[in-house]
């Protein structure tokens, strides 16, 4: 018993942090036997998936209500009425952050390799924003679902090093209309 804790107390950071590695690699591994799975290998070479890219990935937000939301973004969608079905799409859904403030709403959205002049940012009414963005290989959209309504008229939209953030002054009390938002390169 003596060994053991003298060992747990020699353990430096690069230990533990090669031991979470270890258990990332075998939740990976996992993950592609789940995947391999639910495809088969002559189902990938038959259908269109083999061909695409596929990117998948989740952050998780606790609100303030304490209730935890999973957020999905990438090329992957759930579909299909019997069984699980995952069909892989052209488009990828970016990553995407709205932090409403005291006065205004922002919304950060990654779109990595995708020049400003690509990028289409539209105020769907007053609750809704289309980002809509695709260089050469790459295609990104994604319908933002607003906190609370906003005022078109200010909206305001800056691109730099891959991150769009859309600027939008929280809205009193006026009527529903859409607007193209222009993109700034900052």
């Amino acid at each position: 018993m003596g060994d053991r804790e003298s060992e747990r107390k020699r353990r430096s950071i690069f230990d533990i942090i090669n031991d979470l590695f270890e258990e990332l690699w075998e939740e990976m591994e996992h993950f592609e036997r789940d995947f391999m799975r639910m495809f088969p290998r002559e189902e990938l070479r038959e259908g269109e998936i083999i061909r695409k890219p596929i990117v998948y990935g989740f952050r998780l937000e606790i609100g303030p209500d304490g209730v935890p939301r999973i957020y999905e973004f990438g090329n992957v969608r759930r579909g299909g009425r019997v069984g699980p079905r995952i069909m892989v799409s052209e488009e990828r859904e970016p990553l995407v952050d709205i932090y409403e403030e005291a006065d205004r709403i922002r919304i950060v959205a990654e779109l990595p390799g995708v020049d400003e002049n690509k990028i289409k940012v539209e105020a769907i009414d007053d609750r809704r924003i289309l980002i809509e963005a695709s260089n050469h290989d790459r295609k990104y959209r994604k319908e933002v679902e607003l906190p609370t309504e906003i005022d078109i008229d200010t909206a305001e939209a800056v691109y730099k090093n891959g991150v769009l953030e859309i600027r939008i002054r929280k809205k009193g009390k006026e009527e529903r209309r859409g607007k193209i938002i222009q993109v700034k390169k900052e």
